[in-house]
């Protein structure tokens, strides 16, 4: 059931046949974006009548295929630019597919997408879905009358989230006097007002600080021990790994890898993953490990709060590499602050299968 490489239509059909539920089922599902851009032409008072227009097409999502079983958290990683939101928006019905076939709840989201909607909550990134002059109770209140909760259900929803998500104390004060991590907590009390079996969540912590996001993944593990089923993006790999059951990697548009985090990590495990803290690297170092036959990927990324650079070596045999990476560095003017032979990560699977860092 779980595979190393995207889940196809056939893969779909066979975890149905063995008896588990797929409340989400993605299969080939596509997305262009088409922009008309008019061309050099005549001008008559500073408009174009007579210019020519050219399309412009940019794939977003090129035949993206997974299931997600009914009280699973899923996890969809990927770098900035990588589908991700676009593929979650799509299942929000915000964007029509421009191919494929995806089915939230057994209801189709090109064809049924009131019935979609009825069936889940989402907390999508960039999109201000709480009114900041009204008070979090005003905030769900008005929600709550949106879809329809008659009035005694209404107030006991309210008042049983506002406690569970730590906000009774300030229900009456005004959002825009909310920290980031209570309009968070906010938004996604919006979201599971309506008790839907289907929760979207776009990126939830991004922003966040540390105690705020750590808050935020002990309730996403609260809304999973209620059966609800999570879709979570985030390119945050320590967060999928805490998180997530199952995760799918994107990258350009297209899921590059799907399985468990361990049988994720497992995956690279003939690997050695070295981890270098370096003060003052020469950059062009990363170029010259990955001349070396002996290494598969080497990737520096400076880190402006370490004021260091954190430098990734994937080898078979770090004993071959690294008196020479150690050597390279001294000859530079590099100073190692710290070094290790670590266990692989998701971030080192991701770099492992593209070349490239989660956060490039």
């Amino acid at each position: 059931m779980h595979a190393t490489l995207s889940t196809t239509p056939q893969q779909a059909e066979q975890v149905q046949a063995n008896g588990a539920r797929l409340i989400v089922d993605v299969r080939d599902l596509r997305k262009v974006f088409v922009k008309r851009v008019a061309a050099p032409g005549r001008t008559f008072g500073g408009w174009l009548p007579f210019a020519k227009r050219t399309v412009e097409e940019r794939v977003a999502v090129e035949g993206v295929s997974f299931g997600i079983e009914q009280g699973e958290i899923f996890g969809l990683l990927g770098p900035n630019g990588a589908g991700k939101t676009t593929t979650i928006r799509m299942l929000a019905t915000l964007l029509q597919p421009s191919g494929g076939q995806a089915t939230v709840n057994g209801h189709d989201v090109a064809t049924q997408p009131d019935l979609v909607r009825r069936s889940l909550g989402a907390v999508l990134t960039g999109e201000r879905s709480i009114y900041w002059k009204l008070t979090g109770r005003e905030n769900l209140e008005y929600f709550a009358a949106l879809y329809h909760l008659p009035p005694p259900v209404a107030r006991r929803r309210v008042a049983e989230l506002l406690e569970r998500l730590g906000l009774a104390a300030r229900a009456n004060d005004p959002v825009e006097g909310y920290s980031s991590g209570m309009k968070q907590r906010i938004a996604i009390a919006k979201a599971l007002l309506a008790s839907p079996p289907v929760v979207l969540l776009d990126e939830p912590t991004i922003g966040l600080d540390p105690q705020s996001a750590r808050n935020l993944r002990e309730l996403i593990l609260e809304i999973k021990r209620e059966g609800r089923t999570v879709l979570l993006t985030t390119h945050y790999m320590e967060e999928a790994d805490q998180l997530c059951d199952r995760v799918g990697i994107i990258d350009l548009g297209r899921i590059i890898a799907l399985d468990t985090p361990a049988a994720l990590k497992r995956s690279i495990k003939q690997l050695d993953v070295m981890q270098l803290e370096v003060e003052n690297l020469d950059a062009r170092l990363a170029e010259e490990l990955n001349d070396m036959p002996e290494v598969q990927h080497a990737i520096a990324r400076y880190r402006p709060d370490e004021r260091a650079w954190s430098l990734a070596i994937h080898t078979p045999s770090s004993r071959a590499v690294l008196p020479r990476a150690i050597e390279l560095i001294g000859a530079r003017g590099g100073r190692i602050r710290h070094l290790a032979v670590a266990e692989p990560s998701l971030e080192d699977v991701f770099i492992a299968l593209t070349g490239k860092q989660l956060r490039d």
